[in-house]
């Protein structure tokens, strides 16, 4: 660790990475882990690989190598114009000078930040999906019930400022934050993740025995780092809170699927 330098300029080959406030200097000529143990480790997840993620430096840039088993991570661009999902065995360079590195092991979700003097790509122009107030974003439509879905389980990523660990709700929590039935809830999360999962979003459909925490956490690692969901969207979440309040809005209260 040490002190924040991200306003220094870096130094060719330089990587800094941010987590929760902690600063940590990569060298090029080392390999810098990331998992239950490592040099960044949280020991308290049993859901977390031991030897997860690995920041490597090779043929000019940064790399994110995926040494895990099971588990996946996404890498996107600090605008969310640009995402990459890293599955086990793979590896991602860091083409941007400031990304984003975010996954989840059990019900938790993790979001470090990066940032290089070797970025080869530059964020320009926008995206369809920038106006976050209109239904369509890029090229999947999301109606009203939908979005509420995502930012209820996404409001504690949302809420915390910078990168850091957070819990994902259950489907229970959400479907109360919001005045929803869990049955409702269920019907809706299971759209979205079909929604998402035919345009090639990965890890929404599964048979596995967690497959009800990863889905959760996965649409909102996805939504979150392609910023199809931010901060501002959070007053819609306290309207429908404070609508439903005193009772549960059930199937039938809307038209959205």
């Amino acid at each position: 660790m040490g002190k924040n330098r991200v306003n220094e300029s870096l130094g060719e080959h330089e990587l800094r990475v941010e987590f929760a406030g902690n600063w940590y200097f990569p060298r090029p000529n080392e390999q810098f882990s990331i998992g239950r143990s490592g040099d960044i480790a949280w020991d308290d997840n049993p859901y977390l690989h031991r030897k997860f993620l690995r920041l490597a430096f090779g043929n000019g840039f940064w790399w994110v190598i995926n040494d895990g088993k099971r588990l996946t991570a996404a890498l996107s661009d600090q605008e969310g114009r640009m995402y990459s999902w890293l599955s086990p065995g793979s590896a991602v360079p860091l083409v941007f000078r400031s990304m984003r590195l975010s996954f989840s092991a059990g019900p938790i979700s993790y979001e470090l930040n990066l940032f290089t003097a070797t970025g080869a790509f530059a964020p320009v122009g926008s995206l369809a999906y920038a106006d976050h107030n209109e239904e369509t974003i890029g090229d999947i439509p999301l109606t009203a019930a939908q979005k509420l879905l995502i930012l209820a389980l996404a409001e504690n990523r949302l809420r915390k400022f910078g990168s850091g660990a957070v819990e994902i709700p259950s489907t229970a929590q959400a479907a109360e934050r919001l005045g929803w039935t869990q049955t409702r809830f269920n019907r809706k999360l299971d759209n979205v993740c079909d929604k998402f999962d035919n345009i090639g979003v990965e890890g929404l459909r599964g048979d596995s025995s967690g497959y009800a925490t990863n889905r959760r956490a996965r649409l909102v690692e996805y939504a979150v780092s392609s910023a199809l969901v931010t901060a501002a969207d959070l007053p819609l979440l306290e309207a429908e809170s404070a609508a439903n309040n005193g009772r549960l809005a059930v199937d039938g209260d809307d038209d959205d699927s």
